[in-house]
């Protein structure tokens, strides 16, 4: 076990803490209660916690721009007008089922997403792996429950994902100049690579191209190197760790998401970090998150805008 200062990002608290973002041109931080149907943006520079109401459960928010970003949410995908919160559709996501929403993601490097969606009370094998490419989302794995630690290679040449249902991450061979699989997925880690227990949920991957996971009751987060190795890991003030993402101006700093999800009120007061945003300092050698890229001559004129 390291010991690092693990310091509470806010007094934000969420039920279901999860998908961080770090937008390094502006230094602001990102994260949703996904349940409670929130996004928290947190600036840096003064160390505000801002709280934006949203009107369905979102999971992923990337940058586009300076004006907007990228949002994934229970129903589909859309650009987010940063100045005014509004939202126009870019694309349905299984907006023809409303057994589930969205879950994991990030952006491949060639600026594509990908996205996981699952069942909403985590329905056995309900949820699946997009890619998106600003058009139309194109499945590339189905019958997965629980999509998480979704996360590249920094030569984009490497895809990992997991299926926390059944505690394994799985990584495959990639296009990297379009985030597109060329392989079959092999396995990468099992449950008996979590040192301190638990199941695999978000990754996210380092400029060395290691893997740093949070363990959903794991109360902790785990690096690992390219062969599948232990590197480090990190205890966490809350078991329900959720997910990881680098932040600050030199992205040496790991923030990562937890929850209460699930807890009865007893659980609560024996958890009481749970819910809480967390980031630990401890000279990582992190890497920015690129940013969406939208198809030549893509704007939205805000006829569709929702929310």
């Amino acid at each position: 076990m390291t010991k690092a200062a693990t310091r509470k990002l806010s007094a934000e608290r969420s039920e279901l803490g999860e998908g961080p973002h770090y937008d390094l041109w502006n230094d602001t931080v990102w994260w949703f209660d996904i349940v409670g149907l929130k996004l928290f943006e947190h600036r840096f520079e003064t160390a505000e916690t801002i709280s934006h109401s949203l009107p369905r459960m979102a999971s992923v928010i990337a940058r586009i721009d300076d004006k907007r970003q990228l949002l994934a949410m229970e129903d589909g995908l859309y650009q987010r007008n940063i100045s005014n919160g509004q939202l126009a559709l870019m694309s349905p996501l299984e907006a023809d089922n409303p057994a589930t929403r969205s879950n994991d993601g990030r952006v491949h490097p060639s600026g594509r997403l990908w996205i996981g969606t699952m069942g909403k009370n985590a329905e056995w094998q309900a949820g699946s792996i997009y890619w998106f490419d600003g058009v139309a989302p194109r499945a590339l794995f189905r019958k997965i429950t629980i999509p998480n630690s979704i996360c590249f290679s920094p030569d984009g040449r490497t895809a990992y994902f997991a299926d926390t249902a059944v505690n394994a991450v799985w990584r495959v061979a990639l296009d990297a100049a379009t985030g597109l699989p060329t392989g079959e997925p092999e396995p990468f880690l099992t449950q008996t690579d979590l040192p301190l227990g638990g199941y695999f949920d978000g990754s996210v991957t380092d400029a060395d191209g290691n893997l740093w996971n949070a363990a959903w009751g794991g109360g902790s987060v785990s690096g690992y190197s390219p062969d599948g190795q232990l590197i480090r890991t990190f205890e966490i003030p809350a078991a329900q760790t959720s997910c990881p993402a680098f932040v600050g101006k030199h992205l040496d700093k790991l923030l990562v998401t937890t929850a209460w999800q699930g807890y009865d009120k007893a659980a609560r007061v024996s958890d009481p970090g749970a819910g809480y945003t967390y980031v630990i300092e401890a000279g990582f050698a992190g890497s920015t998150e690129p940013a969406f890229r939208l198809p030549a001559g893509t704007w939205t004129d805000g006829r569709n805008e929702q929310g």
